[in-house]
C-alpha cells in the first residue's frame, strides 16, 4: 500500500507515518513545515520506502505527483491552533479552505481514496450534551475571527461529501477532539503541552477565562488507529465520524490535575480571554464527542484514560 499523509510532519501526521510504516506501507508525507517539524520524523526519515517532500498542498503540480503515486491519501495538513487563527487568518483559510479543494480535486482526478481531518470545532458553541455527529452547529458572528476556523473546515466537509455524492469519490471525514501526546507543543495555544510545560518549570499555569469550560483529550495513539481503521472499512465512505475520548474535564481541574502529577509549585493564573486574544474572543464553553457511531462500525475504545495521557505527556517533556 502506497500512503500520502499531508501534513505529515505534524504531531498527528508523524504518528501516522511512523504506525503505517510499521504496518508495511510506503509512506509519502507533504508539508511545509509551518507547524509540522523535520524532527517529529527523525524516526523514519532514513527508513526505506518513506518520502518527504517539503513543500505546500497549494502546489498543484507537486500534489498532483504525489497524488497519482499513492492508493490512499490522509488530509490532515491544515492551519492549527487558536493563536495561529488569530494571528494568520489569511494563511489559514487558504491553507484550510484552498488546500482541502486541491487535494479532494487531484484526489477525484485519479480516484483515491481520502481521509478528511475535521475537527470538534465545526459545532461551534453548541453545548447542549455530548456532541452527535448529526447536530446542528451554532456558529459565533463572522466578525469574530475566533469561528474563522471553524467555518473553514465546515466548507472542507462540505466539499468533501459533495466530491463523495456528485464524483462518487470515496471519502471519509474524521471529527477529531483534542487530541494529545508527545511531540505536540504548546506554540499555538494547545493547552495540555502549555500546562505541563509550565508546570515542570515552576511558571504559572495559564488558564484563559474562568476554568470551568470543558474539554475531552484523546491520546494520539487511540486517534491515528482509528483513523487507520476508518480509512481500511468501506462501510465508513462517504460518512463522519467523531474520534476523541468522552472523558471530560474543565480546563482549571485539568490544571490542577497536572500540578497534583507533576508535584509542581506553579501557580494557577487566569487572563481574561480579551486580555489574550483581543476584544470579543468567544470560546466553546464544552466540548465532549459521542463516540457512539465510530464505537459500532470500528469497535473503536480508547486505551488511554485521562492521567495516562497526563503521564504520556510529561514524561516527553522531561526526556
Amino acid at each position: 500500500m502506497k500512503v500520502l499523509i499531508t501534513g505529515g510532519a505534524g504531531f498527528i501526521g508523524s504518528h501516522l507515518a511512523e504506525k503505517l510504516m510499521e504496518m508495511g506501507s510506503e509512506v509519502f508525507v507533504i508539508d511545509n513545515l509551518w507547524t509540522g517539524r523535520l524532527a517529529n520524523l527523525a524516526g523514519i526519515q532514513n527508513r526505506k520506502g518513506f518520502h518527504l517532500v517539503v513543500d505546500t498542498i497549494l502546489n498543484e503540480s507537486v500534489m498532483n505527483e504525489l497524488v497519482f503515486k499513492v492508493d490512499h491519501i490522509y488530509h490532515l495538513a491544515a492551519a492549527v491552533g487558536v493563536r495561529n487563527i488569530m494571528d494568520h487568518p489569511v494563511e489559514s483559510l487558504d491553507i484550510n479552505v484552498k488546500g482541502t479543494e486541491t487535494v479532494l480535486r487531484l484526489a477525484n482526478r485519479f480516484k483515491k481514496k481520502v481521509l478528511v481531518a475535521s475537527t470538534s470545532e465545526i459545532y461551534g458553541k453548541h453545548v447542549g450534551h455530548s456532541l452527535a455527529e448529526e447536530d446542528n452547529r451554532v456558529m459565533g458572528s463572522v466578525k469574530k475571527r475566533r469561528w474563522a476556523y471553524a467555518c473553514s473546515k465546515t466548507l472542507d466537509e462540505f466539499l468533501a461529501f459533495a466530491y463523495c455524492d456528485e464524483k462518487k469519490l470515496p471519502v471519509v471525514v474524521a471529527r477529531l477532539f483534542n487530541t494529545v501526546g508527545p511531540r505536540q507543543t504548546g506554540q499555538y495555544g494547545m493547552v495540555l503541552p502549555n500546562f505541563v510545560q509550565c508546570a515542570l518549570l515552576g511558571k504559572p499555569i495559564t488558564v484563559y477565562g474562568d476554568g470551568t469550560q470543558t474539554r475531552s483529550f484523546a491520546h494520539v495513539s487511540d486517534v491515528i488507529g482509528a483513523l487507520i481503521k476508518l480509512m481500511g472499512d468501506p462501510r465508513a465512505e462517504g460518512d463522519v465520524f467523531n474520534v476523541g475520548n468522552d472523558e471530560e474535564i474543565s480546563i482549571k481541574d485539568l490544571a490542577l490535575k497536572v500540578k497534583e502529577m507533576t508535584h509542581s509549585p506553579s501557580e494557577i493564573e487566569y487572563i481574561p480571554y480579551e486580555k489574550a486574544y483581543g476584544p470579543g474572543f468567544e470560546d466553546m464553553e464544552r466540548r465532549c464527542p459521542n463516540i457512539g457511531k465510530v464505537k459500532e462500525l470500528i469497535g473503536y475504545k480508547p486505551a488511554y484514560n485521562l492521567e495516562a495521557i497526563i503521564h504520556s505527556v510529561v514524561d516527553y517533556f522531561k526526556q
